[in-house]
């Protein structure tokens, strides 16, 4: 098949997408597909160009603000519409991460101009990269998920009322971004405005979630299938942007739990992955709190598949290879399409 994989593009999570996107075109060529690196802000990728990409990695940090002002205008994105890489291939393998490459803006451009893609539909993935809005829904479908508070648009919160509707500590996170982007953890009244500001850096919309306490669990599902529930212990407090993309940060390993909880939490993640319409595959974070109560934290319609990334461990886990897995996750959108088409 001739499939084109769509990373980079100009959010905070480039380098993160430029890590997914080269594994993933990597592991299909390894499967005898063409394959073909579109960075929307850059253009084609040559294979130069992906070779120093690799070898540069992720940082332990995320691009700066300016950087990213730096790279092509996201404007541009809707051109994608007619260049011959999106229009012409058998299927796009979408490894952008954030922005309008997570937010269903690309996936209703590609929807308009009829080529496949990988996981869910525009509608779908922006529900999802709203945390807000998944939340809401998640308590509508009887998923557990931590009290929050949105804060106004002028930043100015009540650090009393924060503290009797949440109590402390409290997580402040921008609304729509992913991989702790401008996310703290708020343990005191007089921390609050700094950790809300530095989040509307990032969004026009931040959240304040009541903090659970607990061990940190991740659920794949690919298809029809629930993957091994993963475990993070990171060696920060926060699981944050460089615990999750530094080897060594974090062990990650398949959690040890009862057979009950196991279910319980599957059934959880399938529930959450309904409940928000989301298709081809997806990864549901929990907290589980010292009582053993699992609480949504959110869901990743594009979730990471970079060296460090939990999907790829939990596949791996469940006896499945990182090239089978790129390889079914391309097969689920060509079916997903059939479907439509009938």
């Amino acid at each position: 098949m001739r499939i084109t994989v769509l990373l980079g593009g100009v959010s905070a999570e480039r380098e993160v997408s430029l890590s997914s996107g080269l594994r993933i075109a990597a592991a299909l060529r390894e499967r005898g597909h063409t394959v073909t690196c579109l960075d929307p802000a850059e253009g084609v990728l040559t294979r130069e160009t992906e070779r120093a990409l690799l070898a540069a990695g992720v940082g332990s940090a995320p691009p700066s603000l300016a950087a990213l002002a730096g790279l092509a205008s996201p404007s541009l994105s809707p051109a994608l519409g007619i260049m011959p890489e999106v229009t012409d291939t058998d299927c796009v393998f979408l490894a952008l991460h954030g922005g309008q490459g997570e937010d269903g803006t690309v996936q209703a451009l590609l929807d308009l101009v009829g080529v496949p893609y990988t996981g869910s539909g525009h509608l779908a993935s922006a529900l999802a990269m709203d945390k807000h809005l998944t939340k809401v829904v998640l308590r509508a479908a009887g998923v557990m998920t931590a009290d929050w508070i949105m804060a106004p648009r002028d930043g100015e919160m009540d650090a009393d009322e924060v503290g009797r509707r949440l109590s402390w500590p409290v997580v402040v996170k921008p609304s729509k971004q992913g991989s702790t982007v401008g996310l703290s953890i708020v343990r005191a009244p007089e921390e609050l405005a700094a950790a809300v500001a530095e989040a509307f850096r990032y969004d026009d919309e931040v959240m304040v979630e009541r903090f659970v306490p607990g061990r940190e669990l991740t659920v794949g599902i690919v298809g029809d299938d629930v993957l091994p529930t993963i475990e993070i212990v990171p060696v920060k407090e926060l699981y944050d942007y460089e615990c999750k993309y530094t080897p060594g940060m974090a062990q990650e390993f398949v959690a040890e739990l009862s057979p009950a909880l196991e279910v319980t939490l599957a059934d959880e993640a399938q529930r959450a992955f309904a409940a928000l319409k989301l298709g081809g595959y997806a990864r549901i974070d929990f907290r589980l709190d010292p009582e053993g109560r699992p609480w949504c934290l959110e869901a990743n319609t594009l979730p990471g598949m970079t060296p460090t990334s939990l999907i790829p461990q939990a596949a791996a886990a469940a006896g499945v290879l990182f090239p089978d897995l790129c390889e079914r996750i391309v097969r689920l959108a060509l079916a997903s399409r059939d479907r439509q088409a009938r």
